[in-house]
């Protein structure tokens, strides 16, 4: 889904939408409130948000991953394989297809072993059994049935909380307090616009995402993302130096059909355009479509 427009203040449809909010936030507290968590004996690290969409929190658990992966521990991703087909694998990637994994799987399989499991207590007790002393989750804040040893709240410097009220009203997924209680510290993903950090009671780090570069043929560029804020992803390119001449926003999580880059290709030929992508996008596609298609890979560093 898009970010409803809605979110970011304060009007009519967020307060006409407040009853339902209340009811989706009991359920979450009462869900989190009586569950017993599983406690593994692996060392459990939780990359969450309290906010619907991209907050950069894939590339935070990478950046995780490669510290623990320098000083030779045994690292596993957990993750829910949110729109993939298969569930409690252990991820290969020579053997499963994009609609099999998703696209955030995909993404963390290419740096540490990553298991896919909506159950992520089952998931933890597979990562163990196959020797992980560390595992990391990408997302699965709000989930209770694993503990966490440490859990990294993260946030878009940009939206903050947008309108500070729960799904639908708004971004949240539960209130900040109540987030806050369960978090370690806070990464506040750009610069902060919405001077969130004033709101944080826990240690909170400034990070941000830093583009590599690239040698394309043509510096005029047809950005397409099927990311929850592809907005973000195209004032990267342009703070970048490219010249960003069209865009094509795609669902969140979108799975890209032969039309679609058939389309996309058509129209940056007419115009004289390179195609360029997120690297969530670029997994996604076979070797045949990526011809043509350039990926802007991120790393995310914190303080």
């Amino acid at each position: 889904m898009k970010t409803p427009c809605f979110w970011n203040s304060d009007n009519f449809i967020s307060t006409l939408l407040t009853p339902i909010s209340k009811i989706y936030g009991f359920i979450t507290q009462y869900r989190i409130n009586n569950s017993t968590p599983y406690k593994s004996s692996a060392k459990v690290i939780c990359v969450g948000n309290i906010t619907a969409g991209g907050v950069g929190k894939t590339p935070i658990s990478i950046a995780l991953a490669e510290r623990y992966l320098k000083e030779n521990k045994k690292v596993f991703f957990v993750t829910r394989g949110y729109k993939g087909k298969l569930k409690n694998i252990l991820v290969d990637l020579s053997v499963h297809t994009p609609l099999e994994t998703g696209d955030e799987a995909r993404l963390l399989a290419q740096t540490a072993p990553t298991i896919i499991s909506p159950n992520r207590a089952y998931g933890a007790k597979l990562a163990t059994s196959l020797g992980a002393e560390i595992i990391i989750m990408d997302d699965g804040f709000q989930n209770p049935t694993l503990y966490k040893d440490e859990a990294y709240l993260v946030f878009d410097g940009t939206n903050g909380i947008g309108n500070g009220k729960i799904i639908p009203s708004g971004p949240l997924r539960e209130t900040l307090s109540t987030g806050l209680k369960r978090a370690t510290c806070v990464i506040i993903m750009g610069e902060d616009k919405t001077n969130l950090k004033s709101k944080i009671t826990l240690p909170c780090y400034s990070g941000k995402l830093i583009a590599e570069k690239l040698n394309l043929p043509n510096q005029n560029v047809l950005a397409f993302a099927g990311i929850g804020h592809p907005r973000k992803f195209y004032n990267t390119l342009k703070s970048e130096g490219y010249n960003v001449i069209k865009t094509k926003d795609f669902e969140d999580h979108h799975t890209y059909t032969k039309e679609d880059i058939a389309q996309l290709k058509k129209e940056a030929l007419e115009n004289n355009l390179t195609l360029i992508t997120t690297e969530k996008d670029y997994v996604k596609l076979s070797s045949s479509q990526r011809k043509d298609i350039y990926c802007l890979k991120v790393k995310a560093t914190w303080e």
